[in-house]
């Protein structure tokens, strides 16, 4: 990790005392508008305006050069938490007890933050761990460096609990301050991905959150546990790599918002395999499965941005071995997938932000809308792999890498 903390605290304090200008050779606005020779003015935590033709201006704070300037990524889909043992190599993930302090689990919590920061990603909403909720109010509260983090605390995932039982869980979960509620509806994707919940099930905790103004995102494979949890109401769709143009339809008459994993989780398994392999579901058939996967969720995601009015967020499902990779997921979309960059762009910014609830906070650059900016090296409308070269990045109006 690159040892940014006291740079991190200079900047910070020396640069928000008075409105900063930052001049970019362009600035994605994250709606897919692109001003050319522009500069984001910010005073304190907030955007100010954008300034076009900003080769004119004086007293320019930061001068980016050829960069390009845009919103803070936003990842829907993260385990901020899951980390490799240092002592075995082996993967901790929410689930799995290794006789781990709570201490310890939380100082790898806090590593993954900053990693991800590094990487571009200024929010996450992690599904979810109880080590999440501290590391987001030490975050909040400006103790750590790291994303705006959104947390599920603990999934609901108990499929033999009554429709009552389930309503008391989504209760527990607002009571313990979750931001969402995380459910499984379908196994996983090694162990086949057929539904879990029934409709009943399904209705009992999207209504419950509903009330109570949670958002549900929903882990969800096939076309039935996809159907249910539409009809259900639900925020999300999480993966979804085994439906088809029904299922897509169906999303995007609800309005229900699609996350698809179709990369950097699939990747980051199978070049990480001797962590993974021995842990429940982590068998050489788990990884057989993974792999069939690969290419129908590619499909189903193609599928999906052909389909009128469906709302494809951005999310990676980032587990350990990934964090603060987590825009190689938008570069494959954009390569493999066919995904317009602008488009891609936009899917991790406003749309990512507009799913999160958090639309008239973050992902877009606009007066009164907080100072999440980062810059790339060069182009990504031109070359979406600039996404991998973040050299700037600023939250909440503080410089946290140039």
């Amino acid at each position: 990790m690159k040892p940014l903390l006291l740079p991190l605290l200079f900047i910070a304090t020396t640069l928000t005392a008075q409105p900063l200008i930052i001049r970019a050779a362009r600035v994605i606005d994250g709606r897919g508008h692109v001003t050319e020779d522009a500069a984001v003015v910010v005073e304190g935590s907030k955007i100010l305006r954008i300034v076009p033709n900003a080769k004119t201006l004086k007293n320019v704070t930061i001068d980016l050069g050829d960069k390009t300037i845009m919103p803070g990524g936003i990842d829907t889909h993260v385990h901020i938490g899951w980390h490799f043992d240092a002592k075995d190599g082996r993967s901790h993930d929410d689930e799995t007890d290794r006789n781990e302090t709570p201490q310890e689990s939380v100082l790898y919590a806090a590593e993954n933050a900053m990693r991800t920061l590094e990487g571009g990603i200024t929010t996450v909403q992690s599904l979810g761990a109880p080590v999440d909720k501290p590391l987001r109010d030490a975050i909040a509260r400006g103790t750590l460096p790291g994303p705006r983090i959104l947390t599920a605390i603990e999934p609901i995932f108990d499929d033999k609990l009554s429709p009552e039982a389930m309503r008391a869980a989504v209760d527990k979960l607002a009571s313990e301050g979750a931001d969402v509620v995380k459910v499984f509806a379908s196994q996983s994707i090694r162990n086949g991905g057929a539904p879990t919940m029934s409709q009943e099930q399904m209705d009992a905790i999207c209504g419950e959150a509903k009330k109570l103004h949670l958002r549900v995102a929903v882990h969800a494979h096939g076309p039935e546990s996809v159907r249910r949890a539409v009809l259900a109401g639900c925020t999300s769709i999480e993966h979804g790599a085994l439906i088809g143009q029904t299922e897509l339809d169906l999303m995007a008459e609800h309005g229900t918002y699609f996350d698809p994993n179709i990369d950097l989780v699939f990747r980051n398994y199978f070049e990480n395999k001797s962590h993974y392999l021995g842990i429940g579901s982590y068998t050489e058939e788990g990884f057989a499965q993974m792999k069939l996967a690969v290419p129908k969720a590619l499909h189903v995601f193609q599928l999906a941005l052909a389909t009128p009015r469906l709302k494809v967020v951005f999310g990676t499902d980032a587990v350990a071995g990934s964090h603060g990779r987590n825009f190689q997921e938008l570069e494959y979309r954009v390569t493999t997938g066919g995904q317009k960059p602008i488009d891609a762009i936009t899917s991790a910014t406003s749309l990512a932000a507009e799913s999160l609830g958090l639309g008239d906070r973050v992902g877009t650059i606009a007066a009164g809308y907080e100072a999440d900016l980062i810059a790339v090296d060069g182009d990504p409308l031109r070359d979406i792999n600039a996404l991998s070269h973040v050299s700037f990045v600023m939250k909440g109006g503080k410089v946290v890498i140039r």
